[in-house]
């Protein structure tokens, strides 16, 4: 089963009133290149996934030295009784600084695979960034089709009401003349009320749809282009669940999670291992004593601790990291259903959009050649006013219907390369500067020092 080319254009002979010529107009390739650039929802994802780039840095701390610096300043005042000389009292203002170095050497594997954890922790941040891309350029898609069909529809209803404004005008003049009957005049002022109602609440549907335009985009529409032909989806629906199972972001980002789920029971686990610190000090003091007005001291040595019992607090996280892998494990099986299942459910959407569109193009021809029929019938008066307008309403609802399912087939296709976790910036070939996260991240893997945020956007 072949994929089926997006029709370019909305229903023909339906003209959108803001719309200009193609060449003059927005397309949706640029629409979603402006999304992709300034999209909030995107650039928070984007924010998130580089606070989450610390955790690396926070984790490499483990391998190097702490320095700590101390002050001190105080009063004393000593009063002592004296044999045979009376009470004396002796003042003074103990003061000192000192610095020490603490360089851990061996804590039993805890900072090796905190730092893998963490490296994991990244490559999942980044394919649910990848992930939220794909939202949000859907979310664009639909918002360019939804003003694209709302324009058509309001256009379509608009031209009914000068339709029908004509219709009742000659009906009144047929009427004045003694060829219809009240009865045909009042029902072509019906028609004409409800078409303007029905006018009326597809401007409204059409600001609604510009205003979620605006909010995912970024601007208002002007001059929207047709959608062009979509080339790169899959050719089968068992491609396509192939490729959804394989290189999904969502799948992706649960099986890293898994990975770093792994590595946090080892964290735990090293909650039981001796640690070895080698440590150095100096210090040096005033006024310490009555007797010692300075004094500097200079230490080196190692440090070893042998955890032997912490009231079971340890063994506790120990299987509590254990439970989180298992959920970890878990998970990913349950993203690969729910893949494989938007993969099925968009595929069989895709496919019956075809037929949908066959089906809306043939009942608009039938319907155009079907109301012609009657209005010559009308004139020989072999069918009534009311005839005509309910057969001018069916040509009307199958336009309309046609404009739909048109709509419905680019967001179809669009969501069906979604669903297989390929609906970015780079398979569609849009014309932006690509968001890579590696610039951030090795920009503040091996920073030792500094509060500045650098420009890795």
């Amino acid at each position: 089963m072949k994929p089926v080319r997006i029709l370019s254009s909305l229903v023909a002979g339906v003209s959108l009133a803001f719309l200009a010529s193609q060449a003059q107009a927005q397309s949706l390739e640029s629409a979603l290149s402006q999304a992709y650039t300034s999209n909030p929802t995107l650039n928070a994802q984007r924010a998130g996934a580089r606070a989450y780039d610390e955790n690396v840095p926070q984790a490499l701390s483990g391998y190097r030295p702490s320095v700590t610096a101390t002050a001190n300043a105080s009063a004393e005042r000593d009063y002592f009784k004296v044999p045979r000389a009376g009470h004396d009292q002796d003042t003074r203002f103990p003061r000192g600084v000192g610095l020490t170095v603490t360089q851990p050497l061996f804590d039993g594997f805890k900072t090796a695979n905190a730092v893998r954890s963490a490296e994991a922790g990244v490559l999942s941040q980044r394919e649910s960034l990848r992930d939220s891309e794909q939202t949000v350029l859907l979310d664009a898609v639909t918002a360019y089709m939804n003003v694209l069909r709302d324009a058509a529809l309001y256009n379509l209803q608009q031209n009914n009401v000068e339709v029908l404004q004509e219709q009742l005008k000659q009906t009144q003049d047929r009427f004045d003349v003694g060829e219809v009957t009240r009865t045909d005049v009042e029902q072509a002022n019906a028609s004409l009320a409800s078409a303007r109602s029905q006018e009326i609440a597809a401007q409204a549907q059409l600001n609604a749809s510009t205003a979620v335009y605006r909010q995912v985009i970024g601007s208002q529409p002007k001059r929207l282009a047709p959608a062009k032909p979509l080339r790169i989806l899959p050719k089968s629906q068992a491609a396509a669940v192939q490729q959804g199972l394989g290189g999904h972001p969502a799948i992706l980002s649960a099986l890293h999670n898994v990975d770093m789920a792994a590595e946090q029971v080892k964290v735990a686990e090293a909650a039981l291992y001796p640690t070895l610190n080698a440590q150095g000090s100096f210090q040096h003091t005033y006024d310490s004593d009555t007797s010692v007005r300075m004094d500097t001291s200079v230490s080196i040595g190692a440090f070893l601790t042998i955890p032997i019992y912490e009231g079971g607090a340890d063994y506790s996280k120990i299987r509590q990291a254990k439970e989180n892998l298992g959920q970890a494990r878990i998970q990913a099986d349950v993203l690969r259903e729910q893949v494989r299942a938007a993969v099925v459910q968009a595929w069989g959407n895709f496919d019956a959009s075809r037929s949908e569109i066959q089906a809306n193009q043939a009942g608009v021809t039938a319907a155009g050649v079907a109301l012609a029929g009657v209005r010559e019938e009308a004139k020989v008066g072999q069918r009534t006013t009311f005839d005509v307008l309910q057969q001018q309403q069916v040509l009307l609802n199958s336009r309309a219907s046609l404009i739909t399912a048109q709509r419905d087939q680019v967001v179809a296709a669009y969501t069906l390369l979604s669903s297989i976790g390929k609906l970015n910036a780079t398979a569609l070939g849009l014309k932006v500067r690509r968001y890579d996260p590696t610039t951030h991240y090795n920009q503040v893997r091996d920073k030792w020092i500094g509060t500045d945020i650098p420009d890795g956007r």
